[in-house]
């Protein structure tokens, strides 16, 4: 049965509520201390709750306080004020403070009971649409293969940040994906007709990377037998993607940063300033601010480019990920070598599993595409793997109730993954029924 939270310091009421309302699993608090225990142990969906509370039953200041707190920990909770029969002020405050609905006492039974259901229905709505809205895998996003929370909030705000010019720095280890989440950026755009260009400031040499970046005029220096545009110039209207900018050389970062100001650029061996309309999109695993520190980085440079930080997860911190991606990469490396239906052994599985994969996503697509080419069989084993290593111990969490919400979490997030998506299978791996992990993936919002 559904929680419902009676807050109200008379007893006798508060046995008549519970008394008539015995359709829900019904919690009771007299005061605003316990009431937010109750919230924090249940997360009751609906709350009645009288705005007169101890120390100062003649008081409605301990009930605002209490109605503020509820709505701080649990937005979605629906808050029924009740109040006393000329107190319209009040119940209009609370509703302003963001009540889902206010009852004069003595209220009806049947009304209140009308009003507590159609609060539930609301919030179970609102509920599945968050589900199925986490759900979506939008196009600009498509090549983006993860359960893990902290990237789908990642992938979220690219999407976010897609329809605007803003600057996007990319944050994150070799191989984690900067240049797919900027491609994602660029699909998520209304400049998605347009060119995306990339460049590695690190695999350039120093002196032809001015060039390959704002171009030249024929003549400008040996060799310069024409004028050929730069990168920023021939991704006009489209994005620019500089990938490693904590690797552009000092005398660059500021022609750069002057571009970010001026929008405009002058060639190598010119004098006509070109404008150039471009959205820049920067990459890199560097830390910037140690950089800036160290004086190889211009503190105004990073703060141009910092408009939008995007901090990306390594592999090894992405719940069940390693194992999804490993049967993707399977499938792949096995149509591409022609060696039929390839899967994955337990022993592989465990061996992917533990180990930290510090180069990330390239680093696990290079161990299967070897293990696909060298396996004796259809069936990659942890032999084939190579030897793995490196578990990392976890963060210790306090709360007892959603330690084991986020345990259950990635216990199922990881059987989805080893399974490959077979429900029939990764049930078996849990231990429960089908119906037992369907209702597990629905309280989870997994597909």
């Amino acid at each position: 049965m559904p929680h419902l939270l009676i807050v109200e310091d008379d007893r006798a009421l508060q046995k008549q509520i519970r008394w008539a309302f015995d359709q829900y699993e019904t919690l009771a608090a007299d005061d605003r201390e316990t009431a937010m225990q109750l919230m924090r142990r249940y997360q009751p969906p609906v709350v009645t709750m009288d705005l007169g509370l101890p120390p100062d039953p003649d008081s409605v200041s301990e009930g605002f306080k209490l109605l503020e707190e509820i709505l701080s920990v649990a937005p979605d909770t629906k808050v029924i004020v009740l109040t006393g029969q000329n107190d319209r002020a009040n119940a209009l405050r609370a509703i302003a403070l963001g009540a889902y609905d206010f009852f004069a006492k003595p209220f009806e039974v049947e009304m209140l009971g009308l009003t507590i259901q159609r609060a539930y229905r609301l919030h179970e709505l609102q509920k599945e649409n968050e589900r199925l809205q986490a759900m979506q895998q939008p196009d600009a996003m498509s090549g983006m293969i993860t359960r893990d929370p902290d990237l789908l909030r990642v992938c979220r705000t690219i999407e976010r940040v897609g329809v605007t010019d803003a600057t996007v720095l990319l944050l994150g280890e070799s191989g984690t994906g900067k240049e797919l989440l900027a491609r994602g950026l660029h699909e998520s755009s209304p400049r998605r007709r347009e060119r995306f260009v990339a460049i590695n400031c690190a695999a350039i040499p120093d002196n032809l990377l001015e060039s390959e970046l704002f171009g030249y005029e024929k003549g400008a220096f040996t060799g310069a037998g024409k004028t050929t545009p730069g990168k920023i110039e021939t991704a006009h209207n489209g994005t620019l993607m500089l990938d490693e900018i904590g690797d552009l050389p000092h005398n660059l970062q500021a022609k750069l940063l002057r571009f970010l100001q001026e929008r405009v650029i002058e060639r190598i061996g010119g004098r006509q300033e070109i404008p150039v309309n471009v959205r820049i999109v920067c990459a890199t695993h560097q830390n910037l601010q140690n950089l800036i520190s160290e004086g190889r980085f211009r503190e105004d440079l990073f703060y141009r480019l910092a408009e939008i930080v995007v901090n990306i997860p390594p592999l090894r911190s992405r719940t069940g990920d390693a194992s999804l991606l490993a049967h993707v990469f399977v499938r792949r490396f096995a149509a591409e070598n022609a060696r039929g239906a390839m899967s994955l052994r337990e022993d592989a599985l465990r061996a992917i599993e533990a180990h930290a994969w510090p180069g990330n996503v390239r680093e696990l697509e290079n161990c299967i595409k070897r293990a696909v080419i060298m396996a004796d069989g259809n069936q990659i084993t942890a032999a084939d793997i190579g030897v793995l290593s490196g578990v990392q111990a976890e963060e210790t969490v306090l709360d007892l109730r959603n330690a084991r919400d986020e345990a259950e979490k990635r216990v199922t997030i990881a059987a989805l993954a080893r399974a490959d998506g077979n429900v029939v299978r990764a049930a078996e791996l849990l231990g429960v029924s089908r119906p037992t992990l369907y209702d597990m993936m629905h309280r989870f919002g997994l597909k």
